[in-house]
């Protein structure tokens, strides 16, 4: 467990409570299901709330969340799947990002012939830089067209991502591949000899505590990588406050502190303007500051689909969880962007 304290002995606003419950009655959190803050280690912020919710494509009605109700973490999931990608790193058991990639498949000999596929690395699919014909954004996931749902169906999920396509240099552009993540899967369990989800229960989430964790199967039996993990929100908190400590956790090294600077390191730059590392979301989030001007607090995110979210905020040794059930809507970012920068760097009194 976490431990707790109030908002004030966190450094925020006394009514931190109060505030949320104002914010969430103006209508700017709709079909929001939890939020946890976390300062220091400390649980300050919890608080969960019923609303229509689905377990991957199956509806489930509308649910009352507690503290024990575990919730799709959808495309959060590839940036776990990162962390134990390094975690395997640091066993010896994974290829270091400079490795070729297509070599580390070695059934895929006619993909691995092809001069342009020679090029990828496993830096490329950690940082989503295949240049490989890919698309999750414009089409919706009940789509068969989706790539990641044509994968799914794929009789060999790695070689239809390695086949794909390719559409630019690797390494130049983004392009969102929950395919990459995949393939990172994949080398987990070839290096480890463990199933994605055997590999996460005993190098991360057993030594957090974390129990009950779920990572949901396609029809070939293997883990959904891109968004098939289910936790309860305080569980990512807990993962929120490792990578806060530098990938400890009660003062031990459960994450190793190098990969981490290469995760959160920037690899390339999104059209929105934010940029991306070893599949985390790097970006900054206004703060007003105690002189009247703003400043631009970097902040960490796990992202996923329906308004699920992870946000670090380093300099304030911040991790934030916010749960939700609107999937697949267009302005799914906004309330979780609502609970970071409407609500809690706003209460920030500090000391920083």
């Amino acid at each position: 467990m976490l431990p707790s304290c109030t908002a004030a002995q966190a450094g925020f606003a006394a009514d931190l409570a109060d505030r949320l419950e104002t914010i969430r009655e103006a209508g700017l959190l709709g079909n929001v299901h939890g939020v946890v803050a976390v300062r220091g280690g400390q649980v300050f912020l919890e608080r969960y709330f019923a609303g229509v919710d689905s377990l991957r494509a199956k509806p489930l009605g509308v649910v009352r969340f507690t503290a024990e109700t575990p919730h799709d973490l959808r495309s959060v999931s590839k940036s776990i799947v990162g962390l134990l990608y390094g975690m395997a790193l640091g066993q010896g058991r994974v290829p270091p990002p400079e490795a070729p990639l297509l070599a580390q498949f070695p059934a895929y000999a006619d993909l691995a012939a092809d001069p342009d596929r020679q090029r990828l690395t496993v830096a490329h699919a950690l940082s989503m830089t295949l240049g490989t014909e890919w698309d999750e954004m414009s089409l919706p996931y009940s789509d068969p067209r989706n790539s990641e749902i044509a994968m799914d169906r794929a009789e060999d999920r790695c070689r239809f991502v390695l086949a794909c396509r390719i559409v630019a240099p690797p390494g130049q552009r983004w392009i969102y591949n929950g395919g990459a993540t995949a393939l990172l899967a994949r080398l987990i369990a070839d290096g480890t000899g463990q199933s994605l989800h055997d590999f996460a229960e005993a190098a991360l989430f057993a030594p957090l505590g974390i129990s009950g964790a779920i990572w949901h199967h396609g029809r070939d039996g293997v883990a959904s990588a891109a968004s098939g993990l289910r936790l309860r929100p305080l569980d990512l908190a807990r993962i929120g406050v490792v990578l806060l400590d530098q990938g400890r956790w009660h003062g031990q090294p459960l994450i190793p502190a190098d990969w981490l600077g290469r995760a959160f390191t920037p690899c390339v730059s999104l059209p929105d303007g934010r940029r991306y590392g070893y599949h985390w979301y790097l970006g900054a989030t206004p703060m007003d500051d105690r002189a009247g001007g703003v400043q631009w607090e970097p902040t960490v995110s796990a992202i996923g689909n329906g308004g699920q979210r992870l946000f670090l905020v380093p300099r304030l040794d911040l991790a934030v969880v916010v749960t939700a059930g609107n999937y697949d809507t267009p302005d799914q970012w906004r309330a979780p962007l609502v609970v970071l920068k409407d609500l809690l760097l706003p209460a920030f009194q500090g000391p920083a």
